[in-house]
């Protein structure tokens, strides 16, 4: 259940175990795509529990705790009493107080560590995070010391604005970016908090990251932040200022790390030229 579920599964060459897959926010990575084919699809976003169980699963594992909701395929517990084991992000934990108090790439780590252990690959899982740590260290290298930081508006999705706090993997995305997120100064165990658009205008934010998913378009916000007179107040509207970087880079996944430099190569070109 969710894409960065899904995709750390193929990343770590576990499709044979896979009897169903859903909810995508952007394409599949095309190296993953072979694999992806092979796998039924169970519905475009959370498939019905009757549709779930019909596959006869073990194990569930999600991302999100949204897929344990009595609208979908209910609470963990209950799955258990069916013989279903279920794996969910400790970042995602139902119980917020057992939540870590940062949120940071060794979250990722320890979940692709996790599921290797799971699983029996181990050692798939241990290659695949050296290999994402060496990735984070080029881009980290190519930013260097950053002395200025651009300030970001991170613009995930509806209206009032859905945003990131300073507790989540997107606002770790944006510091590792050489960021600084202008809603940083929101303390909150959850990475998406609601803001109004007068916050927005008054932090004056320098870039505007339009977050592009399938169920909210990076193209839908800009036309709303383009066609409101109100909006015209930012200067990063006036300017253009938009970064699209694709919800699956921001979820708790193997995309992560090339989130982190996308965005600090559209932040940052000039450093990248090399």
């Amino acid at each position: 259940m969710t894409q960065s579920a899904t995709e750390v599964m193929l990343a770590l060459g576990l499709e044979k175990y896979m009897v169903g897959t859903a909810y995508l926010d952007n394409p599949i990575l095309p190296e993953y795509e072979q694999a992806y084919r092979k796998i039924p699809v169970l519905a475009a976003k959370y498939p019905s529990r009757e549709v779930f169980l019909g596959v006869e699963p073990d194990f569930v594992f999600t991302t999100e705790d949204s897929a344990f909701d009595n609208q979908t395929l209910g609470a963990r517990t209950e799955l258990l009493k069916l013989g279903i084991n279920s794996y969910l992000l400790p970042i995602e934990c139902e119980k917020p107080e057992l939540r870590p108090d940062r949120v940071t790439m060794d979250n990722l780590y320890q979940e692709i560590l996790d599921i290797g252990r799971i699983f029996g690959v181990e050692e798939r899982a241990q290659t695949l995070i050296k290999e994402l740590r060496s990735q984070l260290q080029i881009t980290q290298a190519k930013l260097g010391k950053i002395t200025t930081k651009k300030r970001i508006f991170w613009y995930d999705s509806e209206n009032p604005p859905l945003t990131v706090s300073n507790w989540g993997m997107p606002n770790h995305i944006i510091d590792l970016a050489g960021g600084e997120n202008i809603f940083k100064d929101i303390q909150k165990k959850q990475a998406w908090v609601t803001v109004n658009w007068e916050d927005v205008i008054n932090r004056q934010p320098d870039v505007i990251v339009l977050i592009d998913a399938s169920w909210s378009s990076a193209e839908e916000k800009r036309r709303l932040l383009k066609s409101n007179p109100a909006y015209a107040k930012l200067k990063a509207v006036q300017e253009d200022k938009f970064i699209i970087l694709g919800f699956s880079y921001t979820m708790p996944g193997i995309r992560n790390i090339e989130g982190v430099r996308k965005l600090a190569e559209a932040l940052y070109p000039e450093k990248f030229k090399q």
